[in-house]
């Protein structure tokens, strides 16, 4: 048995390890999970009655300055709280975690899945210090390769693979949304890695819901900051937890985040995103290239965004293809939960598996 520290700083990351969390304490490991204040995150573990340390209670600004001061102050945090836990290991993405494990001499999985190019002065914090870099096989980590552990899968198929997610439509009837909707999603574009990043303006959103309302479906907005009074008869209100069940019955996702693009081509939706990441995330690229399950538009062609749009509403048969596609891209990846809980508690002789028989995790379909 363990004792496994967890440092989450993004709602998606803590939806990558909430069924594994769960595992892990059923097998009889001690799990303690620390968080920063970051969007819906802390509300998402209320909702779901999950135990946690907040390290960072208060915002951050988004200077440089105080991103550096904030990063000090987590990895003081976290040196005192592992200490104190006895941490057999470190997981999570933020630097903190790998520097503390590196100062204690205990191993840290650094779990994420960016390419180094997009988040190389994270990489540059972290890697050095990072004992693995648990990542799906299509990332590149840069000049860290032997650190890498590749999985076949995506790190929002932990939570939205079929052995563990199933939607519920009466989800929909629960907030009286009806069968045809669209969902737009407005992301903050605040990390460390989305300075200069543009996304979705107000015309272009407006533009998305004319069009939207042309061929009969109904337009939701969810948004990671206040919507423009223009907007806000369109947002979507509801409990945190719900919006996956919500995302799966969508008739397309028009969105500048990343992560809810990623999530919409794990469930067969389809979706376009618009941002300056387009063409740049690997993960996203093998969704687009190989499984057809999303569009990538760069914010300098909001004509192709508008085209684009236009010929998915157009299309009658595009949730059955969108869901083949899903079928095929299932079929390809594994059951990630299983295989993250499999890795924890087999540490480091789970690493050294990997790296002798990388097909071993095919036990894990």
């Amino acid at each position: 048995m363990k004792n496994v520290l967890f440092y989450l700083g993004h709602p998606a990351q803590y939806h990558f390890v909430k069924n594994t969390v769960v595992q892990l304490k059923h097998d009889g490991n001690d799990v303690i999970v620390l968080i920063k204040t970051k969007d819906i995150l802390e509300d998402l573990l209320k909702e779901d009655g999950v135990e946690y340390v907040n390290i960072q209670s208060q915002p951050r600004g988004n200077g440089k300055l105080d991103i550096l001061i904030a990063s000090f102050r987590r990895t003081k945090a976290v040196l005192s709280i592992a200490k104190k836990f006895k941490a057999d290991v470190l997981i999570g993405t933020d630097s903190s975690v790998a520097q503390v494990a590196w100062m204690l001499r205990k191993p840290a999985i650094t779990v994420l899945e960016d390419d180094y190019e997009v988040i190389k002065n994270l990489a540059k914090l972290t890697y050095p210090f990072t004992s693995c870099i648990l990542v799906p096989s299509v990332c590149q980590v840069g000049p860290y390769e032997k650190k890498k552990v590749g999985y076949s899968g995506y790190m929002k198929l932990a939570y939205l693979h079929p052995n563990c997610f199933t939607p519920d439509k009466a989800i929909l009837s629960k907030y009286g949304l009806p069968d045809q909707f669209i969902l737009i999603r407005l992301a903050k574009l605040s990390a460390h890695h989305d300075v200069g990043i543009k996304g979705l303006n107000l015309d272009l959103v407006h533009e998305m819901i004319s069009k939207a309302e042309k061929y009969g479906y109904r337009v939701y907005i969810t948004s990671e900051t206040d919507l423009d009074v223009s907007l806000q008869p369109y947002q979507l209100r509801i409990a945190y937890r719900d919006i996956h069940h919500i995302l799966a019955f969508a008739g397309l996702l028009v969105s500048d985040s990343q992560s809810m693009s990623v999530e919409a081509a794990v469930l067969g939706v389809p979706s376009v995103r618009f941002s300056d990441f387009a063409g740049r995330i690997s993960v996203l690229e093998e969704l687009e290239q190989t499984y057809h399950l999303t569009f990538g538009v760069p914010t300098d062609k909001p004509e192709q965004l508008v085209e684009k749009v236009d010929k998915l509403l157009s299309d009658t048969e595009l949730r059955e293809t969108f869901q083949r596609n899903r079928a095929l891209m299932l079929d390809d990846n594994i059951d990630v939960t299983s295989f993250f809980t499999w890795f924890i508690e087999n540490y480091p002789e789970s690493q050294k598996i990997m790296k002798e028989n990388p097909g071993y995790q095919y036990e894990f379909k």
